[in-house]
């Protein structure tokens, strides 16, 4: 008995540290990995880590539970065989850049996008690659600045040779 009681105290432990780290996700890559060699899973946890996300293999019935207590549902038809969960805790597209360029650049048939979520909504396969397809907030910031100080240069450029034109007469 006292040991059914230490397990479930771990269960729900895990639970609830599943639910923290969804409650702190941008965005989550749900991943069918089976099939991958040691040193795929240990290339993709390196690139995880340089990319400030985090990849997890945590029980399905576990994710279950915590995704109902957060009143999540619709992932439910992915939780089924051996999955790897990618967290991106800064940007929504940080983890489904990380699975997707990494499935495309080692042409990988053995690791798949099952689909995710980004915040509570949830994502299909194609969702999830859409995500991967799209800027980062940093390039995104940097297309807006870019937009905002050519016009100002191309102003500063045009009064310097009304200026010039001035001096000149």
């Amino acid at each position: 008995m006292e040991q059914m009681s230490k397990n479930r105290i771990a269960k729900v432990a895990a639970v609830a540290e599943i639910v923290e780290k969804l409650k702190g996700a941008q965005s989550l890559v749900v991943c069918s990995y089976s099939g991958l060699t040691v040193e795929q899973v240990t290339n993709l946890r390196k690139l995880c880590r340089e990319k400030e996300v985090q990849y997890c293999v945590l029980k399905n019935r576990l994710v279950m539970r915590a995704l109902q207590e957060l009143g999540i549902s619709g992932l439910d038809n992915l939780l089924e065989g051996p999955n790897a969960f990618v967290f991106s805790t800064k940007d929504v597209t940080d983890a489904p850049k990380v699975i997707n360029d990494f499935i495309e650049k080692n042409k990988l048939q053995s690791l798949q996008i099952k689909g995710g979520l980004m915040g509570t909504e949830v994502l299909d396969a194609a969702g999830v690659k859409a995500i991967a397809a799209l800027p980062s907030r940093e390039e995104l910031l940097a297309t807006v600045v870019g937009c905002l100080i050519s016009p100002i240069s191309n102003l500063v450029a045009v009064l310097e040779q009304i200026a010039e034109q001035k001096e000149a007469a």
